[in-house]
């Protein structure tokens, strides 16, 4: 059935050509297009993949690559289209031994198009291994005037591969990578990685299947040249020659895109291998007295591993042993015994590749023992050395401390590096934004009377509220440290988004109090001279600096600045908005008095 509906698609050559524009992502034009084929709408050959799959299972598979070619070349010197002809070509049809006799060249010369506008774009359906013989047929296109694409790079058999042996003048990214970028910085450091291999290789990059501004943005910001997706212009019979509206005025805007964070930790993947120590492991044929003499002859020597036939088995602690024979009798019984007598038969013994943070929460659940013996260290089950619950607890604090320069764990917002470095994209991108510098008023004496957990709720309330306030895709939320907050907005009604801040912030805090202190407006408590001292409610102070293309040159500028307009508004009492603007100051106070 479906075989003689193909054979009729040949015969009556019922496939439609459609076009996709590709663009130049950095000067927002048409460069060309991607040529598509579809069957018959009413047909289960209607889609690409059905077509071909029924075609390769009938034998059919290059007639009906070579009617699609043809019919993808009549229609683009039809439509008299500019620029440039993406046409899909399979490996496997490079290598067919007809290919090397120039019919695709006879077809274009045929239709009057220059081979120079065509692009061999290389689609993957099934493994390529004779590369040496897709690197001649490679050759033999370019001197026929064709430049050469590969398709899909990340996700076809073999894509990596080919790049590298045929060196071609674009490859594609698939769509996977770049749908969703702009929530996952995987994709994002993928995407930022093939863009710097090309940048060295001299190749072009197209990023496929662009869906949203967001992603559009993003793959702009990352320098990536040429673009195409449903965001930018779905394949059509007859496509567009300019560029829709809309996407040239995104591309043309002098905005940033917001990259996504990774989280507190993942800049700090650190394993038990950089915890080891190499401490000389004894046999369990050893006895007693020959482990107590290797105690003795080092002094500084805390704990010795049992190990057999390279695995662990066990731990010796000097201060175990050194205590039994202390004892009446005990060295006398018990010293020319296997030393398995006295060692500890449950170790904690961990993998070279086991994360800090794994192992932290794997002694805290262990017996307490653990943490002063420490814990061994294998690769592979096989004994490799020592760690020290000492060295996992400075490792872990170090971590933390670089972690929160990258995102705060309270908020789990971006912290002091990720801040600074979208303050340098603003500046490098000529874009124009406000920096809104939050801060909390009357917040210490809230944390020393009602408790650092309270305290802590009312900083995830804060970042909560900020979040919420703002465009993910256009501003930036950053936790400073403690009750400091940045936003960068560009979003052109950001003055419209503070004041729904404050309003937001002034309604929710009341609840962080008890029912007398909320009717009374603030709390009564001690100072340090052991006055009474009355505290309002916490309020939220905003102070914000206007950033004009070439006005500001580094983000030092921008926190200095930041940082003097926060002054300013925690001088207006309550929920307060400071807006420090080149032609002059503007500040507010609002009705919701904290």
């Amino acid at each position: 059935m479906l075989l003689s509906r193909l054979n009729e698609i040949l015969g009556r050559r019922q496939l439609t050509a459609l076009f996709q524009p590709i663009i130049n992502m950095q000067k927002g034009e048409i460069v060309g297009y991607e040529g598509l084929i579809r069957g018959p709408s009413d047909s289960p050959l209607h889609s690409p993949l059905n077509l071909f799959k029924v075609a390769r299972a009938n034998n059919l598979g290059v007639a009906v690559e070579h009617m699609c070619r043809r019919v993808v070349l009549e229609r683009f010197a039809e439509l008299d289209l500019p620029g440039k002809l993406f046409l899909n070509v399979s490996p496997e049809m490079l290598l067919q031994p007809h290919a090397r006799h120039g019919e695709t060249l006879g077809y274009i010369d045929e239709v009057g198009i220059n081979p120079e506008r065509v692009i061999i774009e290389l689609t993957e359906n099934q493994p390529t291994y004779d590369y040496d013989l897709m690197r001649e047929a490679v050759m033999h296109y370019r001197g026929m005037g064709f430049q050469i694409a590969i398709d899909d790079l990340g996700e076809g058999f073999s894509s990596l591969r080919l790049w590298s042996e045929l060196r071609p003048e674009y490859v594609k990214i698939d769509m996977h990578f770049v749908q969703g970028i702009n929530h996952d910085p995987v994709k994002l450091q993928f995407v930022r990685s093939i863009q710097e291999i090309a940048e060295e290789s001299g190749t072009v990059v197209i990023a496929e299947g662009i869906e949203t501004q967001a992603e559009l943005l993003l793959i702009r910001d990352l320098r990536i040249a040429y673009g195409q997706g449903y965001h930018i212009a779905r394949p059509q019979p007859t496509p567009g020659t300019e560029l829709p509206v809309e996407v040239a005025k995104s591309l043309n805007r002098n905005e940033v895109a917001v990259y996504p964070q990774k989280s507190a930790f993942e800049h700090n993947i650190v394993t038990a291998a950089k915890l080891l120590r190499t401490v000389p492991a004894v046999a369990p044929e050893m006895t007693n007295n020959q482990v107590y003499e290797v105690f003795r002859a080092a002094p500084d020597l805390q704990i010795i591993p049992v190990v057999d036939n390279e695995v662990p088995v066990g731990l010796i602690t000097r201060p175990d042993l050194i205590d039994r024979f202390a004892r009446p009798y005990l060295r006398e019984l018990y010293g020319k015994k296997s030393c398995t007598t006295f060692m500890d038969a449950k170790p904690l013994i961990t993998d070279k590749n086991t994360s800090l943070q794994e192992l932290s929460q794997t002694i805290v659940e262990a017996d307490r023992h653990h943490l002063s013996n420490g814990f061994i260290i294998t690769d592979g089950g096989r004994y490799l050395g020592m760690g020290t619950g000492q060295d996992l607890m400075r490792e872990i604090t170090q971590m933390q401390i670089n972690a929160a320069r990258y995102a705060n764990p309270l908020t789990l917002l971006p912290g002091n590096v990720p801040i600074n470095e979208h303050i340098d994209r603003l500046l490098a991108g000529g874009a124009r934004f406000a920096a809104c510098y939050a801060d909390l008023d009357h917040f210490k004496p809230f944390n020393d009377v009602y408790g650092y957990r309270k305290g802590d709720d009312v900083i995830q309330l804060t970042g909560r509220i900020l979040g919420m306030h703002c465009d993910p895709n256009r501003d930036f939320v950053g936790h400073i440290g403690g009750d400091d907050f940045i936003v960068l907005f560009q979003s052109e009604d950001w003055e419209t988004r503070c004041e729904a801040i404050l309003t937001a912030f002034s309604a929710a805090v009341p609840e962080h109090y008890c029912g007398a202190d909320r009717e009374r407006g603030g709390y009564v408590c001690e100072d340090r001279r052991g006055r009474k001292v009355f505290h309002p409610l916490i309020s939220l102070s905003l102070g914000v600096v206007r950033a004009e293309p070439a006005h500001f040159v580094s983000h030092h500028q921008i926190a200095t600045a930041a940082a003097e307009a926060k002054k300013q508004a925690k001088k207006i009492p309550g929920n307060s908005l400071f807006i420090e603007r080149r032609q002059g100051v503007s500040c507010s106070q609002w009705p919701y008095p904290g």
